[in-house]
């Protein structure tokens, strides 16, 4: 999907970036907003200006570097703030808050595949959109990963036993390194390369 990277596709791929996070970050915000919770209104991350979300290492160089080296983006924006105790439904509102992320990529993709293929087979437009589509439906499966702070660790948590929650908070500074760690000696086995062909066959 990502392969042989030229010039056009790099910019085509780095536009994508910022609008696909820009929104999964702003609808991270806008449910912690409606559930109750005012802190990402209060941080300027009620918006869909990526200005407000990128992260210069995370959300620009690292997607490129493990473009280059594993064949697909990996990538976070700045991590939206919300407070817990502000917010309804308790751990389950703060489930809901992250799936909302994930969600919105999910939902891109199927409008931009939609779009797609209305379109003439091999146009530029089309092009465009299945990388747009690619890049979502990678940000959507590797953001279920249910280790901390990825947004499934979040869903898992709400639902988890007392001890794994415990074990998930005490594993979460770390949580990032330890994901880049096994995505680099392809530690989880295939499943999220699997899980992104499966949903890009079942979209037209």
């Amino acid at each position: 999907m990502f392969g042989n990277i030229d010039a056009l596709t790099l910019i085509v791929l780095i536009v994508s970036i910022l609008i696909s996070l820009s929104v999964h970050e702003f609808m991270h915000a806008l449910v912690g907003y409606k559930l109750g919770d005012t802190t990402a209104e209060q941080d300027g991350r009620l918006s869909l200006n990526p200005l407000r979300h990128i992260d210069p290492f995370m959300t620009v160089i690292l997607p490129i570097i493990t473009l280059v080296f594993i064949g697909a983006p990996v990538l976070a924006a700045k991590p939206v703030p919300f407070n817990p105790n502000f917010v309804k439904f308790e751990e389950y509102g703060g489930a809901l808050i992250a799936i909302a992320g994930p969600l919105s990529n999910l939902a891109m993709a199927v409008i931009s595949a939609l779009v797609a293929s209305l379109l003439m087979d091999g146009s530029l437009p089309e092009q465009i959109l299945n990388i747009f589509t690619g890049l979502n439906v990678a940000i959507f499966v590797f953001n279920l990963i249910p280790i901390p702070p990825l947004d499934g660790s979040r869903v898992l948590y709400a639902f988890a036993p007392g001890p794994v929650q415990q074990f998930m908070e005490q594993i979460e500074p770390y949580g990032f390194f330890i994901i880049i760690f096994l995505v680099f000696i392809g530690g989880f086995g295939g499943v999220i390369t699997h899980l992104n062909d499966a949903i890009l066959n079942f979209l037209p």
